[in-house]
């Protein structure tokens, strides 16, 4: 999977319900992993709806799962994916999520500024279950929809306005995510 083809919540659920007594971990740049003592905090659902440059709107769901490190390291090991499966289906009680909903987590340190990301991979190994991250970005949709930005040779603006419809974001850009200084947790590091 990658940025272009964002997963959505079902299909990351299902992924992680197929692996729940595996340690879970998660690498949010190359070699730096969220330190095995995190939380997580919340499950947000979050309903965009945006009208682009072009003047078309678009409307999706994002699924946010926030991640949180402690100042001071409370365990040596991450928890099983089956603990992140009943703080799921706890939220899903009060809160149906959106089975189509992109699924974003976010996370931040203080080496790292908090910013919401794309699971991008998964990595099963021994009795450890990673989930990459990748970073998002930004985006012109009217680019995305085979226009333009900026303006034309003849001074004409670009992303006239289109007709009234109803879009589902799409990204298609990749960037290369950068990384924190020093890394929290690392394969063999007491993590895994």
């Amino acid at each position: 999977m990658n940025n272009s083809n964002p997963m959505n919540w079902q299909a990351f659920k299902s992924t992680l319900l197929l692996n729940p007594d595996k340690v879970l971990q998660f690498q949010f740049a190359e070699g730096q992993f969220v330190d095995a003592s995190y939380h997580i905090t919340e499950i947000k659902q979050a309903p965009i709806v945006s009208v682009d440059c072009g003047g078309v709107m678009n409307s999706w769901t994002e699924i946010i799962m926030q991640l949180w490190e402690p100042s001071v390291s409370e365990t040596n090991r991450a928890m099983k994916v089956s603990k992140a499966i009943s703080i799921i289906d706890r939220v899903e009680k009060s809160l149906p999520l959106n089975p189509l909903g992109v699924v974003k987590i976010e996370f931040g340190n203080s080496k790292f500024d908090t910013r919401q990301m794309y699971p991008s991979e998964f990595i099963s190994e021994g009795d450890c279950f990673t989930v990459k991250l990748a970073a998002d970005y930004t985006q012109c949709k009217a680019i995305t929809r085979g226009g333009s930005c900026g303006t034309t040779p003849s001074g004409e603006e670009c992303c006239t306005p289109a007709a009234n419809t109803v879009t589902s974001a799409k990204q298609t850009l990749e960037l290369e995510p950068i990384g924190a200084e020093s890394q929290s947790c690392t394969p063999g590091g007491g993590c895994c």
